[in-house]
């Protein structure tokens, strides 16, 4: 555990007669032998009791000795917490002042520990006395006890975070071996092998807890003491570059880890401080866990036919809409992937980018240096582009220049956050953008919501009345096939009886009847009557036919439409 210098604490004892001559040796070589210091091993084996110990190295090398009272463990400086310097030297850095880190330590010649700190911290060191027992509950407070606070997370992978670019801060001279470190490390792991889209650190007055959001839901998965919340908020400003120091103020950064040799995984990073302290969340942008095939993403035959027929024409619009975390992205780049051929001339601008796609130009939005979703778009236009891809038309001037290209020959893609189709058509018309231009440039609208998909290993059949099917929403021919209909059991490979999510869509092409009422300043319930007599499905007529094939359950039909 300890390499310490030990001849000079033992000499000195048997020149006081504390040891004997004899059995100088034989103290000091099963020490090492058992990698132990010095002083717990004497201590251990009863040569010295802890506080006499303790009391000769201050009479014999005048170094301060701290009191039980003196020391309040819970105000060591968290960036100072090395495990590896902690266990090798069997020291513990306690306090700074004036520019001096203090360390606590029981045998005063070991001169490495203090040469070893100074070094790693870039600080002035100077030692003080502690008893060896109330080092060894100090150091095990500090470690191990915090460690088994935490909880298991099960087995800890490897993973390698992108600091290259961080600031330079002494927080980031700590070893990446300390029981934080390893911890967020194995809370990381887990949520990419649980499929977790969001993570979630959040301090409150008695209380810090971790969740994850799995299949569109969160659950709590651990909690710490409340006393490292500020150490993990440190910790993970570090990964995200942020700014440490920061505590007044919301923050965004990145993570970029490596999971494997052929697999990077990106984490969106957002700060806000809370009455208690800073809470955290995490995105995972996982593009290798991007289903990118239109045929796994849930859309009927006749929706996936709308949806290709779209992307096949030359110009007009394709806006998709729905709630933040229904699966636009997806649907978005899923469209972009069919197109992506060497003939065509794609770009794109998004705030963030979350899947990297080769052979598309992809712009990440930056306002603070002005870069807009506007003023990429306009750039892109004197690009010679076929195809562009908007992340979100958040304003009229954007609104106006997507309009335009579509109307100029490019097709053009985007979202909205909207509660249906519909509603998409009207909310262009109140941001102030023209009836006629909206009529002649959107030529389709999907809407959707991500559903959990029931487990295929534990799902169970679902008996029901016709007359509680029927208020919610089944017509009498689907109430012919209800015997498909099932509900969520769970088992070892599920969350709750749910596994995966499915995409549920309504999907509205724009035609002659609708841009009449368009034109005549209709409102959304006249243009979504009008779509489905057209044959468009709404929501939940979607949500129930992915419930009639077995897909999701009637609970999540009425949670999510």
């Amino acid at each position: 555990m300890a390499n310490h210098n030990i001849s000079g604490l033992a000499s000195s004892l048997a020149a006081h007669g504390l040891l004997s001559n004899d059995k100088l040796s034989q103290i000091t070589t099963s020490a090492a032998s058992e990698n132990k210091a010095l002083t717990a091993y004497l201590v251990d084996n009863d040569y010295i009791t802890s506080l006499a110990l303790a009391e000769f190295c201050e009479a014999e090398y005048g170094i301060p000795l701290l009191d039980n009272e003196s020391l309040d463990l819970t105000d060591i400086p968290e960036k100072f917490i090395n495990q590896k310097l902690i266990e090798k030297h069997h020291a513990l850095p306690v306090y700074v002042q004036h520019k001096t880190l203090y360390i606590a330590m029981s045998d005063p010649t070991n001169v490495a520990a203090l040469e070893d700190f100074g070094f790693s911290f870039g600080m002035h060191t100077e030692a003080l006395l502690i008893e060896e027992t109330q080092l060894n509950k100090a150091i095990d407070f500090i470690l191990e006890d915090d460690v088994s606070a935490l909880g298991d997370m099960g087995e800890i992978d490897d993973i390698e975070v992108d600091e290259s670019d961080s600031r330079l801060d002494e927080s980031q001279n700590a070893d990446d071996d300390t029981p934080i470190v390893k911890y967020i490390n194995s809370v990381l792991i887990d949520a990419v092998k649980k499929g977790a889209s969001d993570l979630h650190f959040e301090p409150y007055e008695k209380k810090f807890r971790i969740r994850f959001r799995i299949d569109g839901i969160l659950k709590e998965v651990a909690s710490p003491p409340v006393n490292l919340a500020n150490r993990f908020s440190a910790r993970l400003k570090v990964m995200s570059k942020l700014d440490i120091a920061e505590r007044r103020l919301p923050q965004d950064g990145r993570i970029k880890l490596k999971v494997s040799n052929k697999r990077n995984i990106d984490l969106r990073v957002s700060t806000l401080p809370t009455m208690w302290g800073e809470k955290i969340v995490m995105r995972i942008l996982d593009s290798s866990a991007a289903a990118l095939n239109i045929d796994k993403l849930g859309y009927t035959d006749e929706q996936k036919e709308k949806y290709l027929a779209a992307l096949a024409k030359p110009q007009g619009m394709i806006l998709i809409t729905g709630p933040t975390g229904s699966g636009k992205t997806v649907s978005l780049y899923t469209g972009l992937n069919i197109l992506n051929t060497v003939e065509r001339n794609i770009s794109t601008a998004e705030d963030p980018v979350e899947i990297n796609l080769t052979g598309v130009n992809q712009v990440q939005i930056n306002n603070k240096a002005g870069l807009t979703f506007a003023s990429a778009l306009r750039s892109f236009l004197r690009q010679d582009p076929d195809i562009v891809m908007v992340g979100e038309i958040r304003d009229l001037e954007t609104a106006e220049i997507g309009i335009k290209a579509a109307q100029t020959g490019h097709l053009v893609l985007s979202t909205l956050h909207t509660n249906s189709a519909a509603e998409t058509l009207t909310r262009l018309l109140n941001m102030g953008v023209p009836a006629f231009n909206i009529a002649s440039s959107v030529s389709l609208i999907i809407a959707q919501r991500l559903g959990r998909r029931l487990c295929e290993e534990c799902k169970a059949p679902l008996q029901m009345p016709d007359s509680e099917l029927a208020a919610i929403g089944f017509t009498s021919e689907q109430l012919s096939e209800k015997s498909n209909l099932c509900q969520p059991v769970g088992c070892d490979k599920c969350t709750d009886g749910y596994k995966g999510r499915v995409g549920i869509y309504e999907v509205m092409e724009m035609s002659d009847q609708l841009g009449r009422i368009i034109l005549d300043n209709g409102n959304a319930m006249q243009i979504s009557d009008a779509a489905i007599n057209e044959g468009m499905y709404t929501l939940r007529q979607s949500a129930i036919k992915q419930a009639l094939n077995g897909v999701t359950s009637l609970q999540e039909v009425t949670r999510i439409t």
